[in-house]
């Protein structure tokens, strides 16, 4: 399968052919030169759409990584022959640099705020992997090692509040545990209608109409079909309401009716 069928086949519009196309080209200038390459930062929907195309392609060798474990936005490595997994999360100089600025104690932040001063420096999202605001009056931000030196030479502060910045290794960043709560329920089936309104506390009608409106992804893709089946470690976001994971299937309930264990994030 040459370059124009794979995207043909993995991109589902104009938006996310480009993304792939300069994934490929990253790939092959690893494969042609012999020499590390990555992405820009991916959210965790073009993440999926990246892993589909590599996996069509025969699954290179390659890693995302956002600087710590759980991360969100990540970017793709693909790897040297001489390189292991190991050595690009560990290498301290290596594409991502980590951030961290000390406000006042009292200072009420939020990640839009913080995001907001970040792109009014004229940086894209694609430069910024996760801000971490693991404690008051602390941030942590991830960013590829080309945009620190505008950070620490431009960025002031967020809101209404000024900073002290400095970089800091990557294994000091400090992100916070999600807090989830457990959902144990039953569903006729476990349709993603089903398992979405268990999961948000919805009505099935409800939850159906948010499908339909291409509100709701199934692990980070936006699917349309309410029918579609769900497993365990599948993961539900909605638009504005969140997102859960399902963490078991035990199996069937004496009247017949598939058991869910589902953690919703708050």
């Amino acid at each position: 399968m040459n370059k124009k069928e794979l995207l043909d086949r993995c991109a589902r519009d104009g938006e996310e052919r480009m993304l792939l196309a300069r994934v490929l080209d990253k790939l092959e200038l690893a494969q042609s030169r012999g020499v590390p390459a990555h992405t820009p930062f991916l959210s965790p929907g073009q993440q999926a759409s990246v892993a589909d195309l590599l996996n069509a392609w025969g699954r290179p060798r390659h890693l995302f990584w956002g600087g710590y474990p759980g991360s969100e936005r990540q970017l793709c490595f693909f790897l040297a022959d001489w390189q292991e997994e190991d050595s690009v999360r560990s290498d301290p100089e290596g594409p991502l640099a980590a951030l961290e600025a000390k406000f006042p104690a009292g200072a009420s932040l939020t990640h839009r705020d913080v995001l907001g001063s970040l792109m009014g420096l004229g940086l894209t999202r694609e430069v910024l992997g996760d801000i971490l605001l693991p404690q008051p009056g602390l941030c942590q931000v991830v960013a590829l090692r080309e945009a620190a030196p505008i950070l620490l030479s431009q960025w002031e502060g967020a809101g209404r509040w000024k900073a002290g910045f400095g970089e800091v290794p990557l294994d000091r960043l400090s992100p916070r545990p999600p807090q989830v709560k457990t959902i144990r329920d039953t569903v006729a089936t476990p349709r993603l209608d089903a398992v979405a309104a268990a999961g948000f506390s919805l009505s099935r009608g409800k939850a159906a109409a948010l499908i339909a409106s291409g509100r709701v992804s199934l692990n980070h893709r936006e699917c349309l079909k309410a029918d579609r089946q769900v497993s365990e470690g599948d993961v539900l976001t909605c638009r504005g309401l969140g997102k859960c994971v399902i963490k078991e299937v035990p199996g069937q309930s004496k009247k017949g009716r598939t058991m869910l264990v589902i953690e919703r994030y708050l």
